[in-house]
């Protein structure tokens, strides 16, 4: 199918410069660089949401710093010590 699309000048000469060093044609390239970006997509829209799990517990306990993270690992093996 012929279609006539508007590039940006610059885009152009690099992807004039990528066919000819690529020995493929002007075509070519915009065909698969469009292939790409839609596979792209596809691969971005197939992710399963994340689910997280949560617990209760009152939100931060008192004494927790969640930005010394030598101190937060002390605490969860203080918690996970069956002693």
């Amino acid at each position: 199918m012929r279609t006539t699309i508007r590039l940006d000048d610059a885009l152009l000469v690099e992807i004039k410069q990528i066919a000819a060093r690529s020995d493929k044609t002007l075509t070519s390239v915009i065909e698969d660089a469009l292939r790409e970006m839609l596979a792209r997509q596809r691969r971005t829209e197939k992710r399963r949401p994340v689910k997280l799990m949560t617990v209760s517990g009152g939100g931060l306990q008192p004494g927790v710093d969640l930005d010394d993270s030598a101190a937060l690992l002390s605490l969860m093996e203080e918690f996970s010590d069956p002693a």
